[in-house]
């Protein structure tokens, strides 16, 4: 995570908004606990590495690790509620190898199996070129103002399942 964040936001963020979209980002265990979190591993010089992470969500929080506030972790309704696409993270060194639309593939579909009819995420800058390939479109755009006083963008985007 912290390398994904750190080297591929860079062509669309400055260091201090990198630093700002920190605040609304990370681990959040509740996606662990639920099992709704995946990682993607390769083989690579007779090893084993962690190429991306990511994940769906069937709790109301929309965005954000443990540490993020407004969080809300009751369960989503299927019949009424979307499912979220949470945490999406790929590796710097496997940018651009269909590492993002695995983990969207998986997380959608695992969504669908589980009731869920439609799907939401809050994209960062950066992520929004993928969701918008996709089929994702947005709802809404918040700037929240971080501890370092830079913006910090999140984009709420759905699309049905």
């Amino acid at each position: 995570m912290s390398a994904a964040i750190a080297v591929n936001m860079k062509p669309f963020l400055s260091n201090e908004e990198i630093n700002a979209a920190q605040e609304s980002m990370g681990v959040d265990h509740s996606l662990i606990e639920d099992e709704t979190y995946f990682v993607i591993e390769t083989r690579l010089q007779g090893g084993t590495i962690m190429v991306g992470c990511g994940g769906w969500g069937k709790r109301k929080t929309l965005y954000g690790g443990d540490h993020t506030k407004g969080r809300d972790d009751t369960l989503s309704d299927p019949g009424v509620d979307a499912a979220r696409i949470r945490a999406m993270y790929t590796h710097p060194d496997w940018t651009r190898n269909g590492i993002g639309t695995l983990l969207l593939n998986l997380g959608e579909d695992a969504a669908r199996e589980a009731g869920f009819r439609r799907i939401e995420l809050g994209s960062t800058v950066p992520g929004e070129p993928l969701y918008l390939a996709r089929g994702y479109h947005e709802v809404s755009r918040e700037t929240q103002i971080a501890a370092n006083g830079a913006d910090n963008v999140i984009i709420k985007m759905e699309r049905p399942l």
